[in-house]
């Protein structure tokens, strides 16, 4: 059997955990883990339940069929979003690139705020303040210390 939608590569499947290789999965690449958690830790919280008396000794049996039965059904749910998303056709998937790149490049400014680096704007423009006193011939004058009140008098 040839598993060309398998995201696991044929050589490596002898590597993969053996709760992955009994259950079959194709998409869904638990690690060993995850194996582990899924099989022995419903197995451990089966057992628990049941030595507290709040299930009976069937789950013991059932709840990890139960986990397995929902990993492999996440593993065919995979497959089918897969393959569906394989069936769009290209000009849609670029569609969807553009739609989702950010946009970058330059900001529109209003032609009414004029201002020079460093925090200077042109004279006559009401519209901004300039960090340094600019007098009517254009020249930028020195800053003036702000005056602060003497916090002990």
């Amino acid at each position: 059997m040839t598993r060309t939608w398998s995201t696991v590569p044929t050589g490596e499947e002898r590597y993969r955990p053996l709760y992955a290789r009994v259950l079959g999965l194709r998409f869904v690449n638990p690690g060993g883990v995850l194996c582990f958690l899924f099989f022995e830790g419903a197995v451990a919280l089966a057992v628990l339940l049941a030595l507290a008396e709040l299930v009976t000794w069937w789950a013991v049996l059932l709840l990890p069929a139960a986990v397995a039965a929902m990993v492999k059904l996440n593993d065919m749910v995979a497959e089918i979003v897969i393959r569906s998303a394989a069936q769009v056709p290209e000009q849609e998937r670029d569609r969807f690139r553009r739609q989702m790149e950010p946009v970058v490049g330059r900001a529109s400014v209003p032609s009414t705020a004029r201002a020079l680096p460093g925090g200077v704007t042109l004279a006559g423009d009401p519209t901004l303040r300039a960090a340094r006193p600019v007098d009517p011939s254009g020249q930028v004058g020195r800053p003036s210390a702000p005056i602060r009140p003497d916090p002990y008098r």
